[in-house]
């Protein structure tokens, strides 16, 4: 993509900061062609006046002057407002009624070209009158289109800034603050305590047992009790870290799947024997108890 020229840049930054954003390159371009070509026909005429003026009033060389100087005077305004209503961003039928208005204008000023000097202001048919009526009629057409598409632009520079300002009006509301929300929380948590987990604190100081509920539980300090010291400043710094959480001791198995699957099932199985014969020396011990109490009977009928 080629650069922007340096006239380019400085049209579209013109067309931002007094219209908005441009639609179409071609309508700046247009526009303002237009725009700068009615006011370079209004400087040429102007120049060309008075240029004739040094003449004296009518004679050939003040009419070669003069006519195109008041051609050119009739030819800038419709031009340049036609300009106008090319760069705001207005509807077709307005643009269209631009244009037709600027047609009629240019068909008056070659009607003015006809009549003058001859026919014009009183001399031989005099077509002055028919002249600036039509030029007239061209330059009220162009007149309402520009009038129409100046108002519909400021109606929408209006929209746009009240959306903003209500854009703004929304933003400005204050963002409550830390210590606000803060606030918030302790307001809505007083009267509610709670302890560590989010449980409801009650307030027991101690703990009761039932006096035989470890009656059948034996702890034998002096058997099977293996007590590890540490020994060494670096042992003593890891049980340190483990105890504050920095490390963790990660333990992993040498066997395979297969291995802890065979274990299990031998597990299972002397699990399964187990209670196989604990069944059968309930039902011996049951046999005997019955045997027992028979020969009891037979004893004591004797």
């Amino acid at each position: 993509m080629a650069a922007e020229s340096p006239s380019e840049g400085y049209l579209f930054d013109l067309y931002r900061r007094y219209i908005g954003e441009p639609e179409d390159r071609t309508d700046v371009y247009l526009g303002f062609g237009l725009f700068l070509g009615g006011i370079g026909f209004a400087i040429v005429a102007l120049l060309l006046y008075l240029w004739s003026s040094t003449f004296e009033a009518r004679t050939a060389s003040h009419l070669a002057w003069a006519e195109p100087a008041y051609a050119l005077a009739m030819m800038a305004l419709p031009v340049l407002m036609l300009g106008i209503v090319v760069l705001l961003p207005s509807e077709r039928r307005v643009l269209y009624t631009s244009i037709a208005g600027v047609v009629i204008a240019i068909v008056a000023i070659g009607g003015f070209v006809y009549a003058y000097p001859d026919d014009w202001n009183g001399y031989g048919a005099d077509y002055t009158a028919v002249v600036v009526a039509v030029y007239a009629v061209g330059l009220a057409g162009i007149t309402a289109s520009t009038g129409a598409a100046l108002i519909a632009h400021y109606l929408d520079m209006a929209r746009t800034a009240k959306q903003v300002e209500t854009v703004d009006e929304e933003d400005d509301d204050p963002e409550l603050t830390d210590a606000e929300v803060r606030e918030d929380i302790d307001d809505a948590m007083e009267g509610v305590e709670l302890s560590w987990g989010g449980v409801e604190k009650t307030e027991h100081k101690r703990l009761s047992f039932s006096e035989d509920e470890f009656d059948e539980v034996n702890v034998d300090t002096a058997a099977g009790t293996k007590t590890t010291r540490s020994t060494g400043v670096d042992q003593q710094v890891a049980g340190l870290k483990g105890l504050k959480g920095g490390e963790t001791t990660t333990t992993t198995s040498s066997s395979t799947v297969d291995d802890q699957t065979q274990k299990l099932k031998e597990l299972r199985e002397q699990k399964r024997q187990e209670e196989s014969s604990a069944d059968a020396d309930t039902k011996s011990v049951a046999f005997l108890a019955s045997v027992r109490t028979r020969l009891r009977e037979l004893v004591s009928r004797d």
